[in-house]
């Protein structure tokens, strides 16, 4: 896979575990203002992640879908679904194996909790492995930094034992990881630029060293303050976060600008959500972004 294009391609990905909520919707926002105030050739994707079937709630893909486009989050190229590229993801696993730059490991989610979190290696240095037993595959920690330069956050440290750490890129189920597909995604995609939420953070470095054994430049990367109904609750599917479209749509997006650093004039905000986006595009700057981890919203729960 090769990465060669000279316009920006940012995207948003969601995976399909309910509608569209209040804490996606600043991602989707905050994603497609940087690539749409960018230059006229700047192009949007949006990639449905249902790569975690477990989680997919069927009809959730097309809700979110149908949501984006009454926001006039009208997105570039037809969108990509994961769990429709199982031989693409198949294909580079196992030149990873070939390259002997993965291994199996079999220690169970107890030990690593009695590790304190962080895998030390152990089926790397002894490979013991039981084959009547599931076993998931990880990847060789090599030249991951513990630090990387963030357009929101600006310089941003890791844990260095989370940047050595060997990580699941194939899962004891049989599924493959987020770690493998987003990054696999984004090259073939030809993404130069990723903004999404800031729970994101330290997974970014593991995530550029992968990149980086595909090509040469990693995309630029951003993260948005997440938008949470408490400290460090923050608004997912899992906690119930309400339909985004309980709420009037152009209250919904000021409210996104608003947590975004961009809150638009008050007497755009009962305008249809293309006015308000007019505005935003031509107003948009990462600068004016918070550079904190979470912004507390109560009237989005």
């Amino acid at each position: 896979m090769t990465v060669a294009v000279s316009r920006t391609r940012g995207r948003f990905a969601p995976s399909p575990s309910g509608p569209l909520h209040f804490g996606s919707l600043v991602a989707a926002v905050g994603s497609y203002l940087q690539a749409k105030s960018g230059d006229a050739n700047s192009q949007w994707l949006v990639r449905i992640e249902d790569i975690d079937t477990p989680r997919t709630v069927p009809g959730a893909a097309s809700e979110i879908l149908r949501t984006l486009e009454q926001f006039g989050l009208y997105w570039d190229e037809t969108e990509v679904y994961q769990s429709q590229r199982l031989d693409f993801y198949q294909h580079h696993f196992q030149q990873l194996q070939a390259n002997q730059q993965i291994y199996p490991c079999q220690c169970s989610r107890a030990r690593i909790a009695e590790l304190g979190g962080v895998y030390d290696g152990f089926c790397r240095q002894h490979p013991l492995i039981d084959p009547t037993q599931p076993l998931a595959w990880r990847m060789k920690s090599q030249q991951v930094h513990n630090y990387f330069d963030d357009a929101v956050f600006g310089r941003v440290q890791i844990d260095a034992a989370t940047a050595q750490e060997d990580y699941i890129i194939k899962r004891r189920d049989g599924l493959f990881a987020y770690q493998l597909v987003v990054v696999l995604d984004d090259v073939d995609q030809q993404i130069t630029e990723v903004v999404r939420g800031a729970d994101l953070l330290t997974m970014t470095p593991r995530q550029q060293a992968l990149f980086q054994l595909y090509v040469p430049q990693v995309p630029k990367y951003a993260h948005l303050p997440l938008a949470v109904s408490a400290p460090g609750q923050k608004l997912s599917k899992q906690n119930h976060a309400t339909d985004i479209r309980a709420w009037p749509l152009s209250v919904s997006l000021a409210a996104a600008l608003r947590l975004l650093g961009h809150p638009p004039p008050a007497e755009l905000v009962e305008e249809s959500c293309e006015v308000i986006l007019q505005w935003a595009r031509q107003h948009w700057q990462l600068s004016a972004v918070p550079a904190v981890m979470e912004v507390q919203v109560d009237a989005f729960r």
